[in-house]
């Protein structure tokens, strides 16, 4: 009779955990028994992708990444649908909603986050949701069918996208952000400007520097509230203001949580049995949303349930490439600049290009992108080897290409 393999427990259907199950797969296709529980009835399916699923340019089977056939062709127990409730660490079981007990001998954690609504008066109201999931984007579709305005809080990148893909759906939209800059995370002031009036010449309405103080409406949202005392007509409203990790569960367990689940440098919690990876987890006092350190965390993690324990996370300075409603932007390092850098520019407003690299002792320290970022990989290298650009200062803005044509002393400077 053959020995009873591990059971790995994972929590989360997401991007994250996925990730992380298919790296162990390939290290070790047979060590463990799998079993995965997730919220949504669903496969495990790319949210990035959402956008294009309320815009209408992709369906439900194009956004998924893992059907529940493959799920069984690895021999991997789904239970979409059913999240679990509770963990028993002492026992180290889990127990599912729908009343499943299981038991484990490793445990992954990757709820993830949950979206951001703001603590004003109505936001219990119908027709207020957040932007997390497919379910928010049925329900948003539900709204264009019979509704005609909306109202999106946040210009961050999710609302600039639900903002433009409810537009496209026929609604008359109000994008309400508090800061005057849109995708402050990403863009200086000059590019954000850039990327307004490319809204605005999509019909979207701009309200910035607009505090959301209160949702108006009786049996349905009818309104947004603002600061300034102005009203904002709307039958739907979504909040795309932030998102926190999502650590009820693990905290609810007695592990260690802070903003998130508090991991070391393997990955692994405070309990040696349980490991977490995604937005749910901190590492170091940082918290994360993007996707090249999520899919680092999920290599690493993966290493160590494999037992091939030499691999560790290191959070790195990453940069970001979006795409923003058709539109490329690119931002690495410290593109706002500071005490002692310089700023070279380049506008070409007729073409919708834009681009700033921020300089300090003659290198590149940060770097914004608006339109053309065909170059952001290569200003990322100058920022990451902190290259000294003075043989090719003068042509830098140009690009990689046009350095190399015109001298070729520029790609032995960088080499």
């Amino acid at each position: 009779m053959s020995a009873r393999r591990p059971r790995l427990v994972v929590i989360g259907n997401g991007m994250a955990g996925m990730r992380a199950v298919e790296e162990l797969l390939q290290l070790a296709p047979m060590l463990y028994d799998i079993s995965v529980f997730g919220a949504e009835p669903y496969g495990n399916y790319n949210r990035i992708l959402l956008s294009l699923l309320l815009s209408g340019e992709k369906g439900v089977d194009e956004i998924m990444l893992n059907t529940p056939a493959w799920y069984a062709s690895h021999g991997i127990a789904l239970h979409a649908g059913d999240p679990v409730v509770a963990i028993d660490r002492r026992r180290k079981r889990v127990r599912s909603r729908k009343g499943v007990e299981l038991a484990y001998d490793r445990l992954l954690i990757a709820t993830g986050s949950q979206p951001i609504m703001l603590p004003v008066p109505g936001r219990e109201l119908p027709g207020v949701i957040g932007f997390r999931g497919i379910d928010d984007v049925e329900r948003m579709l539900d709204a264009t069918r019979t509704h005609r305005r909306a109202a999106v809080i946040g210009g961050g990148l999710l609302g600039i996208e639900a903002a433009n893909g409810l537009s496209r759906r026929g609604m008359q939209v109000t994008l309400i952000h508090r800061s005057d800059v849109l995708l402050e995370q990403q863009l200086n002031a000059d590019a954000a400007a850039l990327l307004g009036r490319s809204l605005k010449a999509r019909g979207l309405e701009l309200r910035l520097n607009a505090d959301t103080v209160a949702l108006y409406g009786n049996a349905r949202v009818e309104g947004v509230a603002l600061a300034d005392g102005s009203r904002i007509d709307a039958e739907l409203v979504v909040m795309a203001v932030g998102v926190r990790p999502d650590i009820a569960l693990a905290k609810a367990s007695g592990l260690h949580c802070e903003r998130g689940i508090v991991v070391d440098d393997t990955l692994q919690t405070y309990d040696p049995s349980v490991y977490a990876v995604g937005e749910c987890v901190q590492h170091r006092k940082a918290t994360f949303g993007l996707v090249a350190p999520v899919w680092e965390q999920a290599r690493v993690c993966a290493a160590h349930l494999a037992r091939l324990g030499h691999r560790r996370y290191r959070a790195s300075q990453t940069a970001t490439k979006l795409k923003v409603t058709g539109v490329e932007v690119y931002s690495a390092g410290a593109f706002l600049g500071g005490a002692g850098t310089e700023d070279i520019v380049l506008r070409d407003p007729h073409r919708g290009i834009y681009k700033r690299l921020v300089l300090k002792d003659n290198r590149v320290i940060g770097a914004v992108l608006y339109g053309d970022v065909k170059d952001g990989g290569w200003y990322f290298e100058l920022i990451q080897g902190a290259t000294d650009i003075t043989a090719f200062r003068s042509r830098v803005l140009f690009g990689k290409a046009y350095c190399n044509l015109a001298d070729d002393r520029c790609t032995r400077a960088v080499a």
